[in-house]
């Protein structure tokens, strides 16, 4: 007996592996390789993630299966489309043969009621964005964006030699999207929301190993705080309303209430509850805060390190500057003006793309490039595998602000905001805070780095290991 109980309790495990592995080995029209079982190819993939080189993932697999090939990660059986044919076969295939997917993590950290899928949920948020997201409605923040940096400057660098700039950029950042979004100044309700925001953020892009002390158990804990904060916000905003001294075309949180309300006499849907809405606004609040703030910390050190580059910025944005009334805020013409600016911000997205890509699901069995996709697996595109690509880019290691220049890139190239139907529908309100802060800045100050070969880590975005803290030299006169 006990002979038997040892052979049964050895062979087991062994025999459960090897289920396991043949399910996820098991044969696919898909060229790939799919790892190990229910870890798969998961390793490999977070170790590029976070020394930054996600476009080797991709391109190591393609020289051995072409542009099409299969993988397993997240736990998820998963096709890549290479190339700029195979985002374009995305873009213009969503809500038809795919729709948007996220991972565990993320339905974790933006959790809804009732079990609701935050996937199935994100069409109806997507809907009540363009009143406040789109150039049109854009235009109306600038001299807000402006103001607000201003203030911020004149707090937290005027008089200093040394900033760190990381941490100066994160709190603009924070501050100015719960403003336009939320419209909460109040100091007291800035702290309660960022105290617990970058963890929840971190825990967005991790392994969802839900135990205490992983980055994801802080990220769900996080989250949840932040929602309670939000309920407060909106309990006491629909009070507002009711009283009529709240605006509800004033911000974006005031128009989610009127517009869920009306939707909600509907009873033949699930209703949406009031934690729904602080867990779409978290949803909102991590993706502008990871692509503006990612994105203006680059801007800030490439500027240092390439010298020729910050000469040509700072001339376009002192003609705009001399141009001006003293003392008149920003507005869209200005905007238009920076053209060279925009060129500069681009290649920083290009080199140093903000997110991770995105993730989708095949709604249904179809054909790409002559292999079958079958119903319910997962795609993932990656920015970096195109935009690191020296196919499209030549020499995409170097610094040129020219790519951007007349035509620019070849379409699919670049594609830091996605496309298609599921665009960022941020990406006017980044270009637009992303400007404001360059023209703030450069027409300011010249700065020199403090860590010349500071490292950046990946973690879970990149960053500059010490927060990039640089001298400050302000400019003799103000431009």
């Amino acid at each position: 007996m006990d002979t038997l109980l040892l052979i049964s309790s050895t062979l087991l495990p062994i025999i459960t592996i090897f289920i396991l592995h043949h399910f996820f080995t098991q044969k696919s029209s898909i060229p790939g390789h799919y790892g190990w079982p229910l870890i798969g190819e998961s390793i490999d993939y977070f170790k590029k993630l976070r020394s930054g080189t996600n476009e080797q993932f991709a391109m190591q697999r393609r020289k051995l299966f072409g542009d099409v090939f299969g993988t397993s990660i997240l736990g998820e059986k998963m096709a890549f489309l290479c190339g700029p044919e195979g985002n374009k076969f995305l873009f213009s295939n969503e809500n038809k043969l795919v729709e948007v997917w996220w991972p565990s993590s993320v339905e974790s950290i933006i959790k809804k009621s009732n079990n609701k899928s935050v996937t199935a949920e994100s069409a109806k948020v997507r809907q009540l964005l363009p009143p406040f997201l789109r150039a049109h409605a854009v235009k109306n923040y600038i001299a807000d964006m402006d103001s607000e940096l201003r203030q911020h400057l004149e707090d937290y660098w005027t008089g200093r030699d040394q900033v760190e700039v990381c941490p100066f950029v994160a709190k603009y950042t924070f501050a100015l999207a719960v403003k336009l979004l939320l419209g909460v100044r109040d100091a007291t309700e800035l702290e309660k929301l960022a105290v617990p925001f970058v963890e929840a953020a971190g825990g967005i892009i991790a392994v969802p190993i839900n135990i205490p002390g992983t980055r994801f158990n802080r990220g769900v804990k996080a989250s949840k705080r932040i929602r309670e904060v939000i309920n407060g916000i909106i309990a006491q905003r629909r009070k507002d309303l009711a009283a009529g001294t709240a605006d509800p075309s004033q911000n974006l949180l005031s128009h989610m209430i009127v517009e869920v309300d009306k939707r909600n006499q509907d009873t033949s849907n699930a209703p949406t509850t009031d934690g729904d809405m602080s867990s779409d606004l978290l949803g909102l609040l991590i993706g502008g805060y990871d692509t503006i703030n990612t994105t203006v910390v680059f801007i800030m050190m490439m500027l240092v390190d390439y010298p020729e580059v910050y000469r040509e910025v700072l001339k376009e944005q002192t003609e705009i500057a001399k141009a001006k009334p003293s003392g008149e805020l920003l507005n869209w013409d200005d905007l238009r003006k920076m053209k060279y600016s925009w060129n500069v911000a681009c290649e920083v997205l290009r080199m140093r793309p903000p997110t991770v890509g995105a993730f989708r699901v095949a709604k249904t069995d179809f054909t790409y490039g002559g292999f079958t996709i079958p119903k319910g697996w997962k795609l993932h595109y990656l920015p970096h595998y195109t935009q690191r690509n020296h196919e499209f880019f030549p020499h995409p290691e170097k610094f040129d602000p020219s790519r951007f220049e007349g035509a620019g890139p070849a379409p699919y190239t670049f594609v830091p905001f996605g496309g298609g139907a599921r665009m960022c529908p941020g990406n006017e309100y980044a270009r637009a805070e992303i400007l404001v802060f360059m023209y703030n800045i450069v027409t300011r100050y010249n700065w020199e780095r403090l860590i010349p070969d500071e490292k950046v880590v990946i973690d879970p975005l990149p960053r500059p290991v010490h927060g990039l803290p640089i001298k400050l030299i302000p400019h003799k006169t103000e431009a």
